[in-house]
């Protein structure tokens, strides 16, 4: 009997936050990789993340496109958003455009763009590194 081929492994985002950038703290670079992050001070720059990004309403971003498995709003966020899941709560505040299969709102959130909703979106994160070798470690 001929083996099967494997299916690809299923990669899971991150539904929990494991890293905050807290108030106060101003913040100009890069995130990514795998985690949820809660964003409670300001940040600008370039968000790729595979997990859940989660906006302080406190929190102020400022990205020419956010990729990431989950976005949660309360706070201001200026750029374009790429996601899988977008909640904007009633203090959240949202100036770009959404590509999205989930979209949820409370009363009182804000949206200046164009929603697109999709049957599925790619993010475009790159391989994952929890299950890409480094190249100081034999592989398996």
């Amino acid at each position: 009997m001929a083996p099967q081929p494997s299916a690809p492994p299923v990669v899971q985002a991150v539904e929990r936050v494991t890293s905050v950038l807290g108030p106060g703290v101003i913040w100009e670079g890069k995130i990514s990789g795998t985690g949820g992050v809660r964003v409670e001070g300001s940040f600008e720059g370039q968000i790729a993340l595979r997990g859940m990004l989660v906006v302080g309403e406190s929190g102020r971003i400022t990205c020419e496109n956010i990729r990431a498995n989950t976005v949660i709003v309360a706070g201001a966020v200026k750029g374009n958003v790429t996601t899988q899941k977008l909640e904007i709560r009633a203090t959240g505040r949202v100036w770009g455009d959404v590509t999205t299969t989930s979209f949820v709102t409370e009363d009182g959130a804000f949206l200046r763009g164009q929603i697109r909703m999709e049957d599925h979106v790619e993010l475009d994160l790159g391989a994952d590194p929890e299950t890409t070798p480094r190249p100081d470690q034999p592989l398996a």
